[in-house]
């Protein structure tokens, strides 16, 4: 029988994986899949929908990720006390899939934005090869708190929003829908051939927004807004609205699906995958000092 979230205790859901890369295919403009296998896979339980792993990348003069601790009480301290020039970065990723292959092989699938080297995610990825190790805390339980797509019971119809950072998770979701399920969806990309052939069993009409170049944040998310609001959503008694992306641009979506749609604000999750000014070492300090935006659907906008 597999391990539920209420089986095994809250510090186990999560442990430490190596991940090999195996290959990598480019899927659009923007996105680069790399496929991971590894012994210590066979112990890995993605939840699905929009499973969160964090990712330790290594610095550009490191082959692999080399961490002093990974131990559960000494991992962090032990890799905030590196040496700046050494210490590997810590992003946060969706598990695009997970599967077992015919020969017995674990392997997961993660989708990286590319923009060149201005950021430490893109400029790893886009030079990874077969062979390049680096390091994950990802789920041991598949029920775990990293998939936040919860709808509750009875929901008959699926608000969706995603930019190109959050658009792994959207598919992921889609894929893994009732047939038939009424879907809504606005995925924002910076480029047209960044627009992905999605699979979905559901029933989904999907609106594709191609940013402007240099859009500025109030303006992306004007526009955003807009897009939805000349949208006729589908008809339902119990809508579920799941927002992903950049935080100022999700807050601007769930004000208006709840103050203009009438959407109940406790069904609407959002989380904030970046922040325009800010970078992901800002996010993650604030986090642990409890000052994060909170993604509770009950929060105030």
């Amino acid at each position: 029988m597999t391990a539920t979230a209420s089986d095994v205790p809250a510090a186990l859901h999560f442990r430490f994986f190596t991940l090999e890369v195996l290959r990598t295919r480019r899927l659009g403009h923007s996105f680069l899949r790399v496929t991971f296998g590894g012994e210590s896979l066979a112990d890995f339980r993605s939840g699905g929908y929009d499973q969160s792993l964090s990712l330790f990348l290594p610095p550009a003069h490191l082959e692999h990720t080399e961490l002093p601790s990974t131990d559960e009480d000494t991992w962090f301290g032990a890799w905030r006390g590196m040496p700046d020039e050494d210490r590997p970065v810590m992003r946060s990723y969706t598990v695009r899939e997970q599967r077992r292959t015919d020969a017995g092989v674990d392997e997961v699938d993660i989708d990286f934005v590319l923009h060149g080297d201005t950021s430490p995610a893109s400029r790893w990825a886009g030079k990874a090869v077969t062979g390049r190790r680096i390091m994950a805390i990802g789920p041991a339980v598949a029920e775990n708190k990293s998939v936040r797509f919860q709808p509750p019971a009875g929901t008959d119809a699926f608000l969706m929003y995603a930019d190109e950072t959050a658009l792994p998770a959207a598919a992921a979701i889609l894929e893994r829908l009732d047939a038939g399920a009424k879907v809504k969806a606005w995925f924002e990309v910076p480029h047209a051939d960044d627009r992905l052939d999605l699979r979905t069993p559901a029933d989904a009409d999907i609106t594709w927004i191609v940013r402007d170049p240099g859009t500025g944040g109030r303006e992306r998310a004007e526009r955003v807004v807009e897009e939805i609001r000349a949208a006729e959503l589908p008809a339902a008694e119990v809508p579920y609205g799941w927002l992903a992306g950049e935080a100022g641009t999700i807050r601007a979506v769930r004000r208006h699906l709840v103050q203009e749609r009438s959407v109940d604000r406790r069904a609407v999750r959002f989380t904030g995958y970046w922040r325009l000014g800010a970078s992901e070492e800002q996010l993650l300090a604030e986090a642990y000092a409890g000052q994060a935006a909170s993604e509770d659907p009950t929060s105030e906008l």
